[in-house]
């Protein structure tokens, strides 16, 4: 049976929680994208990487999971996007809380995620976090 895209979300979810780059970076086309708040657009190899490297670990809990209804309006692509609460551990040991919403598209036919649109207020966070996780 071929996986479908919401199955790659959830291990794409596991991944996340535990801290696996190797693991985030299978989950995305090889030219697949991430579109984030703090460093904008980049490849997700890269994006996953520098996530890494600000990191100590990770809690993910998903509260949903929601399914495209329309996806003959992009060329037949999928959409699933997860709302979660994400505690966040930096490097330096700091824990920052917040609830958010990736969403992922896949190209029609595929259970690789083309690219991911992160969503969350960055205020509070930015307060929180500083230039710690800021673009070089």
């Amino acid at each position: 049976m071929t996986q479908q895209p919401i199955d790659t979300v959830r291990t794409y979810l596991g991944h996340l929680h535990a801290s696996n780059t190797d693991g985030l970076i299978a989950c995305f086309e090889p030219d697949g994208v991430v579109h984030s708040p703090f460093l904008g657009t980049m490849r997700a190899s890269d994006f996953f990487k520098k996530l890494a490297q600000a990191s100590s670990g990770s809690v993910i809990t998903v509260l949903d999971l929601f399914g495209s209804v329309l996806p003959a309006a992009d060329g037949g692509a999928a959409r699933v996007a997860a709302y979660f609460r994400y505690d966040w551990t930096l490097n330096d040991g700091r824990e920052v809380t917040f609830t958010c919403v990736d969403v992922f598209t896949f190209d029609a036919g595929s259970a690789l995620i083309r690219d991911m649109n992160i969503v969350y207020d960055t205020h509070p966070l930015r307060e929180e976090v500083g230039d710690k996780y800021a673009p070089d």
